[in-house]
């Protein structure tokens, strides 16, 4: 990062856009920083591409600029957004020259979504811990192993770099530097002003079943995976499984943990949940939710929720189901 950052009125945030941008990826971040200033005047917008001119994003809206990566001078903080087309939109060298000019005239740095990919490309984030959002986490952490990917954080900070996962989660990392910077009083009126949350409870698992890990790589491993898939809620013991893959308990849990990243019956227990939270988001109640995972009681089905979300079925139903106001939830929920 550039030296230390003269002294003004307002903190200078620059936005880099560029053709394929996600819109709300940009969008989103640049209205925490407005509605911040009708608190504090603390904050100037600063709209870049590449070559000054106008960008396309990737709804076809055409936006203006008001000036190139080149000329936009010094910042307190860039935003780099993120793009369905990512990885390879951050290939084109204009972008990711832009990316580099602007590292080096910045006091911190963030990434939104994919933009992790023109972080990770020149380099900044090499040696560093970072997100992205989760359909793009496995493939950043295989292609730039020198980077901790931690696929399950809404945002992280790692000294004077910020990445943040998909769309909406770029502004739960926008209220984080206005809370930095002015104060968890300012921040909360943003948050009050743009009726989301302050801080959101839990991580991106909350919002998807495909961060369970890795595919299987071998036969016997897949084909245990394959048995649990067909019918999670079935009894199912370490012998029922070894037998079924015609190997050793010992042997199963060692393959299994090193090509899944949890034993067997963790396995198990992570699809009967991710079958119960599916049911859940289709509008089942809890106890309806439990029975669908093959819990016991909607207890335990509970109990195993909030160690994974941090946060009860009845409480993610009213507030990641609908978007309906008042929406009633009859969850047969009991503790």
């Amino acid at each position: 990062m550039a030296g230390s950052l003269t002294v003004r009125a307002r903190r200078r945030i620059g936005i880099l856009l560029f053709d394929g941008v996600k819109t709300l990826d940009f969008v989103g971040p640049a209205e925490v920083f407005l509605e911040a200033n009708q608190r504090v005047d603390g904050y100037e917008l600063v709209l870049l591409s590449p070559t000054g001119g106008d960008i396309t994003t990737s709804m076809g809206m055409r936006v203006g600029v008001q000036a190139a990566a080149a000329d936009g001078g010094y910042f307190d903080t860039v935003v780099v957004p993120g793009s369905e087309s990512a990885p390879t939109v951050y290939d084109d060298p204009a972008v990711l020259e832009s990316v580099r000019l602007l590292t080096s005239q910045t006091r911190r740095i963030a990434s939104i979504c994919s933009g992790a990919f023109a972080l990770a490309a020149t380099g900044v984030l090499d040696g560093r811990t970072a997100t992205t959002h989760w359909k793009f986490a496995a493939r950043l952490a295989a292609e730039y192993p020198g980077i901790t990917v931690d696929p399950d954080s809404i945002f992280v900070r790692d000294g004077d770099i910020y990445s943040s996962a998909g769309v909406a989660a770029g502004i739960d990392l926008a209220l984080s530097l206005v809370e930095e910077d002015h104060g968890a009083d300012v921040a909360r009126s943003v948050a009050q002003l743009l009726l989301v949350y302050m801080q959101r409870s839990g991580g991106q698992s909350q919002f998807s079943a495909s961060l369970r890990g890795p595919a299987p790589r071998t036969d016997a491993v897949k084909s245990v995976a394959d048995y649990v898939n067909a019918d999670p809620t079935r009894p199912c013991t370490l012998g029922d499984l070894a037998r079924h893959a015609n190997v050793s308990t010992r042997h199963l849990n060692r393959i299994v943990r090193e090509e899944l990243g949890m034993t067997p019956i963790e396995y198990v227990n992570s699809m009967r949940l991710d079958l119960a939270t599916s049911a859940l988001e289709s509008g089942s109640s809890v106890a309806q939710a439990s029975q669908s995972g093959g819990y016991s009681t909607p207890v335990s089905f509970r109990r195993a929720f909030v160690s994974r979300l941090g946060v009860t079925p009845s409480d993610y139903q009213r507030r990641f189901q609908t978007t309906r106001r008042g929406a009633s939830v009859d969850n047969g929920e009991h503790s």
